[in-house]
């Protein structure tokens, strides 16, 4: 059969390319659509894109083909579910009419030819304003700014037609976002989120050959961005959330994941959270520390934040745990701090919202009230997911011996890992690829993906992160672990296949 493939327009087989593509280069893009929102037109492959619409997902595919070999145009096949529409022609137009309005930020046009009962072959007018890719693939992308990377190239995806096998046949992945938390850039939109989806759409291919669509809702609304995800459902293999702010992205998360019958994945929670889990598991053995023993403070409760915390809990109380599973009466949340904007998270906090007050429960035993600064002295490890500079030199000379700090912050990290080692920090990790250490989600979301998507598991539990992070930690050879390399670098080819190992026995 003949599909759409999803592709990207550079290669990413070097780090100064991930740090163009996806972060931290990727901010400046986004930052300058924000600012001008018609710069969506030229740093990102709107101009070229259309959606398919059709109550079959195989027509919108065919006619997608069709778009892309005539008018070379990036045709995206998506199916609507008729059954699940409104009732009466009134109500079905106003709904149909909603969807198209909220995925317009990704395409310059949507193409109903076949809802209207028109021929897959049908000529009209394309809307789009052609850029391609100006240049050969083996051009020396790294010299280039960020900005006219994407205005060069109009953005880092494209789509081709290509045979291929009934069997092997996988529809996209949706990344799908509100702009409401992108990056450390917070609530920017859909249209200045793109290039931040484009970039993810990248890695999933390059990193874990799963193709990837970018899906930017203008709502912000949980209801509807779930009602919209479940209508066009049969139009994709599984739905990455990404860039949603907390506390709706749990909301969306649970309640997609009730709705839909395809895995559902929020990457800013449970990516980082796996990937976070597997640098300290290699940084202890590093430290000569036990994970289950240490002081943790987190800066950041959002739902990174969050997702990293309570998965620490769960693999705490496993190391805590005897052979036969019964846990001691140390509680995995003990020794563990998180701070926000107002300060300590605390049971009865005025400014906990549900999630943080349930967060509450289970972390600062001892309903420490105090600041970062002093809630940070003799910790072990620091965890920044929140805003950069907030981590000082003297707040990590406070820390215990041999400190490790996680500063992933992004595009800026809480401090600098340089100034975290001149500090007396033993290991010091960030979200950047132009330090050691990268602690990134793209370390994840390409190859767990792609093992999710073949072995069709349709929920990603707890016990799927803990193995995917000792996976991920495993990578990094025993006799070549150091305080300078405790996670794999997010080219490594043996990621794809050591995260697909988990899912054989599933």
């Amino acid at each position: 059969m003949k599909t759409v493939e999803i592709i990207p327009k550079i290669r990413v087989d070097n780090k100064e390319k991930l740090a163009l593509v996806y972060t931290p280069g990727v901010a400046k893009s986004s930052t300058e659509i924000h600012k001008d929102y018609d710069k969506v037109f030229d740093l990102t492959n709107r101009s070229n894109s259309v959606a398919v619409l059709s109550f079959n997902y195989n027509e919108s595919l065919k006619r997608a083909v069709y778009l892309k070999d005539t008018f070379l145009v990036d045709a995206y096949p998506l199916e609507i579910k008729e059954k699940e529409l409104s009732n009466g022609s009134e109500e079905r137009k106003k709904e149909l009419d909603f969807v198209i309005q909220n995925i317009m930020p990704n395409f310059m046009g949507v193409d109903t030819v076949l809802i209207e009962g028109k021929a897959f072959d049908f000529d009209f007018n394309i809307p789009t304003r052609s850029k391609g890719c100006l240049f050969s693939s083996d051009i020396k992308v790294e010299n280039i700014e960020p900005v006219e990377l994407r205005r060069l190239f109009g953005g880092v995806i494209e789509t081709r037609t290509v045979e291929t096998p009934d069997e092997t046949f996988k529809k996209p992945v949706a990344v799908v976002s509100d702009g409401s938390a992108v990056l450390g850039l917070g609530n920017i939109g859909a249209e200045a989120g793109l290039p931040v989806m484009e970039g993810k759409a990248v890695l999933f291919k390059e990193l874990g050959g799963v193709d990837a669509m970018p899906l930017c809702l203008k709502t912000q609304v949980p209801r509807e961005i779930e009602r919209i995800v479940f209508l066009l459902e049969n139009s994709f293999s599984g739905i990455n959330l990404e860039d949603i702010s907390a506390p709706r992205c749990f909301e969306i998360e649970a309640n997609l994941i009730d709705l839909l019958s395809i895995p559902v994945f929020h990457d800013d929670q449970h990516g980082t959270a796996i990937v976070v889990l597997a640098g300290l598991l290699n940084s202890m053995k590093v430290a000569g520390k036990n994970l289950a023993d240490t002081k943790i403070v987190f800066s950041g409760a959002g739902a990174a934040g969050q997702a990293i915390c309570k998965l620490l809990i769960k693999m705490r109380e496993f190391l805590n745990s005897d052979e036969n599973g019964k846990t001691s009466d140390k509680k995995g949340g003990d020794g563990i701090l998180m701070f926000d904007k107002f300060g300590a998270v605390y049971k009865g906090r005025k400014e906990n919202d549900p999630s943080l007050e349930k967060m509450a429960e289970i972390t600062n035993r001892e309903n420490f009230k105090g600041s970062l600064k002093e809630g940070i002295k003799g910790a072990d490890i620091f965890i920044g997911v929140s805003t950069k500079g907030i981590l000082s030199q003297d707040m990590v000379k406070s820390m215990a011996k041999n400190a490790v700090i996680f500063a992933i912050a992004n595009p800026e990290p809480e401090i600098l890992p340089n100034l975290a080692l001149e500090a007396g920090a033993l290991i010091a990790a960030s979200g950047r690829s132009d330090f050691n250490n990268q602690i990134n989600n793209s370390l994840v979301f390409p190859g767990l993906f792609c093992g999710i998507i073949n072995s069709n598991v349709k929920k990603v539990d707890d016990r799927i992160k803990i193995e995917a992070a000792l996976a991920l930690a495993e990578i990094v050879p025993e006799d070549k672990l150091s305080k300078e390399y405790i996670i794999p670098d997010a080219l490594d080819k043996k990621i794809p296949s050591g995260l697909q190992k988990i899912f054989q026995h599933v």
